[in-house]
């Protein structure tokens, strides 16, 4: 920049003139601005362009994320979807191996019946079932007697029914006539295959019950001797019966 210093405005006025000077220093502005206006344009137009390529590039990463969006909405649904499939197979593979279960149960209880060489011979508790009933603290029990000899008689006796828990935190045991209406006559039981013992009865309020003892008792007669079979589990409150209980 030392040779702008060195230029003498008034030594150029001399030996231009006032006219020439004037129209000179018009053109150097004119031509400043001028260069001033096409620099700025350029750059303008370059900032524009450079704008418009930046929005074209967010519309399309929007554009990119919305389709992301949807993508993972749609795996979503088929994950929800795969799932609720999962869950039905399983539910169906668990219900099938309780049929299964069901029956073999069914076919092992009829073919101790049927089939008693089998098996060890004589009467024995085959189940004790106890379910839920409407009422307070009330159940119903089943008891299945099934008898396994080769050459079948009628075996004649009763059963006895006993609960064992706590009350008040001391050991309790009950007998089934104590907290039922059924009496001896209706714990009977005359069968050459098998019998179903059924009926009702009421726990008190406080009672905890842990352990149900069955014992079948072969009365004494011309036909048999007197024997005693048990049975002990631990209580269990079932749903339902099954379906040979309904029998």
């Amino acid at each position: 920049m030392k040779w702008l210093a060195k230029i003498n405005l008034s030594v150029v006025i001399e030996r231009l003139g006032s006219f020439k000077s004037a129209l000179f220093l018009f053109t150097v502005i004119a031509l400043c601005l001028f260069s001033g206006y096409r620099i700025g344009n350029y750059y303008h137009h370059f900032q524009v362009t450079n704008l418009e390529q930046q929005k074209l590039r967010l519309e399309q990463l929007y554009q990119h994320q919305e389709q992301n969006i949807a993508r993972i909405h749609s795996l979503e649904v088929e994950l929800a979807v795969e799932q609720l499939a999962n869950k039905k197979a399983q539910s169906l593979l668990k219900e099938a191996a309780e049929q299964q279960f069901e029956v073999k149960k069914q076919l092992a209880f009829y073919e101790k019946v049927m089939a008693p060489e089998k098996d060890a011979a004589g009467l024995f508790v085959e189940n004790v079932k106890v379910i839920a009933s409407k009422g307070a603290n009330t159940y119903y029990f089943q008891v299945i007697l099934v008898q396994q000899q080769l050459k079948r008689r009628y075996s004649k006796g009763y059963i006895e029914l006993t609960l064992e828990g706590h009350e008040a935190d001391k050991a309790v045991k009950l007998k089934l006539e104590n907290i039922s209406k059924l009496d001896k006559k209706d714990l009977k039981f005359s069968f050459q295959y098998f019998q179903i013992i059924s009926g009702e009865f009421t726990l008190p309020e406080n009672f905890i019950p842990e352990k149900i003892l069955v014992s079948a008792v072969l009365a004494k007669s011309k036909w048999q001797k007197y024997a005693k079979k048990e049975k002990s589990l631990p209580w269990r409150v079932s749903q339902q019966p099954s379906s040979y209980d309904k029998e």
